[in-house]
């Protein structure tokens, strides 16, 4: 199920360093994180979906490029990011 638009705005106001940002590096994974865990939930349901379960792959690799990104230029955010949405335990 896509994220709805309030579970959105939530995300965006929670993790943005200013005012109207929406395209941070700590937004994007925010929402990607969001929309892995409705995945995840999704697959355990519908084994067979693997339309859905490429999807997913593409996400978690996006995140993670993000997340590797974030770590190369800016360890405190990486570690802020990484903290709060309790990633990498």
């Amino acid at each position: 199920m896509a994220i709805t638009t309030e579970r959105k705005a939530e995300l965006i106001k929670e993790f943005a360093i200013k005012d109207g940002d929406n395209g941070s590096p700590e937004v994007q994974i925010a929402l990607l994180t969001d929309d892995i865990k409705n995945l995840t939930e999704h697959l355990k349901v519908n084994k067979k979906d693997f339309t859905s379960r490429r999807g997913l792959l593409q996400k978690v690799g996006r995140r993670s490029s993000l997340l590797r990104y974030l770590r190369n230029n800016d360890m405190a955010r990486y570690r802020t990011i990484v903290a709060s949405l309790g990633l990498r335990r």
